[in-house]
């Protein structure tokens, strides 16, 4: 995610953009209350990813499932939370048997919550990570690839949303 962070920066240093790692976050479980309601880190994540435009969500895939963390996230928001809003995945594993864990868990959870899921997701194996940097240069092109489809979605959506909300007179 910090090479996601750093594409974004550099292609488009005009967008605001902020890395939540939810290992750096002291987060409670969902446990049906409405998003506002949560405080500490747990609302901070929650009102952050209701007020964003876009999203990039970056995970491991650990045991062929997304992570409990991510899944509780998604459980403390309103079906509709990502309405309106561009998502782009970035997926780690330690196996190319795990590439289908985003086609077949985390886009259906993103399509019922409403997203416009960039059409293609980044799939990262262990072996193009070294040391913490990404050594393989057909993801970092990837990256590249999202990152510039999420902005120029996010912007095409804003505009089509401007224009459809410009056709009411209040």
């Amino acid at each position: 995610m910090n090479r996601v962070m750093d594409e974004l920066r550099g292609k488009y240093p005009d967008a605001e953009a902020r890395l939540i790692d939810l290992a750096e976050q002291h987060m409670q479980f969902a446990d049906g209350r409405g998003y506002l309601e949560y405080e500490g880190d747990t609302g901070d994540v929650a009102r952050a990813l209701m007020e964003a435009d876009a999203i990039i969500i970056g995970t491991p895939i650990f045991q062929a499932s997304i992570p409990g963390a991510l899944k509780n996230v998604f459980d403390l928001l309103p079906v509709n939370a990502f309405q309106d809003k561009v998502v782009g995945i970035v997926v780690t594993a330690g196996s190319p048997k795990h590439y289908l864990v985003a086609e077949q868990q985390l886009r259906p959870i993103l399509a019922y919550m409403k997203a416009q899921v960039v059409q293609s997701y980044v799939f990262i194996e262990a072996k193009d990570v070294y040391r913490g940097e990404l050594v393989n240069d057909d993801a970092a092109l990837r990256i590249e690839r999202l990152v510039e489809d999420t902005v120029t979605l996010t912007r095409a959506y804003s505009q089509m949303r401007e224009e459809r909300e410009a056709q009411y007179a209040f």
